[in-house]
């Protein structure tokens, strides 16, 4: 939902600015699904649950032999037999009958309810009750979760816990989801190192790259670490235009600050189409967003909590376009709003 912000804005503007084609769709073990994004609808083959059962332990009576029960009237119910889970059927109680049940037991149609343990009370072979039961009391009816041929989970749902949990419970081991996008990541800046290298006056080292791939994958993105780029425009542009042939989406860190030497914007107008050329935040300008093609390309801020604020903001919301998710605009955590003019 969009309230208006400058930030919920460019978001909107740079989503809307990119195509709708997506990564294609591939077919994936259910034990490997987690993070994945559903590319079609997932049905039911069968009613869910399969067959009427009960809810609680206890009692399953024909509920017409339990009017006129009451404190000064009991009725009493011959306890002729039991039914646990894993039976495949349920006959339906004799007059003046009882059949024990346990919780998920498969229970017969008709006009049956089930007597919970508090409220009956077992003798030997009887078991009495003091108040009626409405049919069906305490059933849950085949169908009721699901019925054949519904949506159990709907095409763009990225599959956690849950829904995994549900597919299985229709028996469904493969499923259709999207190809996990490739994103590749340049570290940008003629002082930036590999972070596993010394430090030297002026320099300053790479975490970007590592944090940034770590935030792809967590996003249901393939990272590709392309490593750090120099202040060199044209070997700049050559290096994203043969990533571009290879990538889904392009991450930048570093170079979008306003300075002589920070190339960033017309990089992108150079290899493809500027969309956001800063975004009013507290940080200032430094979030840069175009495409080539259909190739999103993302510049955030060389300062690693800015560089990690970027991306879960636009990086994010591109990569959910690209696997056609069902997901709204990735909420800013720190709701900072823009800078007051003086």
């Amino acid at each position: 939902m969009n309230d208006g912000s400058p930030l919920v804005d460019a978001q909107q503007q740079f989503v809307d600015a990119l195509s709708s084609k997506t990564t294609n769709a591939e077919i994936c073990r259910l034990s490997a699904a987690l993070g994945r994004t559903l590319t079609g609808d997932v049905q039911a083959p069968t009613d869910m649950p399969p067959y009427h059962r009960a809810i609680v332990e206890g009692w399953l009576v024909n509920s017409a032999d339990t009017k006129g029960a009451g404190e000064d009237s009991p009725v009493n119910f011959n306890i002729s037999g039991n039914i646990i889970p894993g039976d495949e059927s349920c006959p339906m109680p004799g007059a003046g009958e009882a059949l024990r049940v346990a919780t998920g037991s498969i229970v017969a149609d008709g006009p049956v309810a089930i007597i919970r343990p508090w409220e009956g009370k077992e003798e030997g072979n009887i078991v009495s009750i003091t108040r009626p039961f409405p049919p069906r009391f305490f059933i849950e009816e085949q169908g009721y979760d699901l019925k054949q041929g519904t949506t159990a989970v709907a095409a763009g749902t990225v599959i956690g816990a849950a829904e995994i949990g549900t597919i299985a419970s229709l028996g469904i081991d493969e499923i259709a989801v999207a190809s996990a996008p490739k994103v590749t990541l340049f570290a940008s800046g003629d002082e930036v190192i590999p972070y596993t290298d010394t430090l030297k006056p002026g320099s300053i080292r790479d975490s970007n790259s590592i944090m940034l791939a770590s935030a792809v994958t967590a996003a249901g993105g393939i990272p590709v670490i392309a490593g750090i780029m120099d202040d060199n425009f044209d070997k700049f542009v050559t290096a994203v235009k043969t990533a571009i042939e290879n990538a889904d989406m392009i991450v930048i860190s570093g170079g979008t600050a306003v300075g002589g030497r920070d190339f960033i914007s017309d990089l992108l107008k150079e290899v493809g189409e500027l969309i956001i050329d800063g975004v009013p935040m507290r940080s200032g300008r430094p979030l840069i967003m175009g495409k080539a093609g259909d190739t999103p390309i993302i510049c955030v801020a060389g300062h690693p909590p800015e560089a990690l604020r970027g991306f879960s903001l636009f990086g994010i919301a591109a990569l959910n376009k690209l696997m056609d998710r069902d997901a709204e605009l990735p909420a800013d955590s720190q709701n900072n709003q823009p800078p007051q003019k003086p």
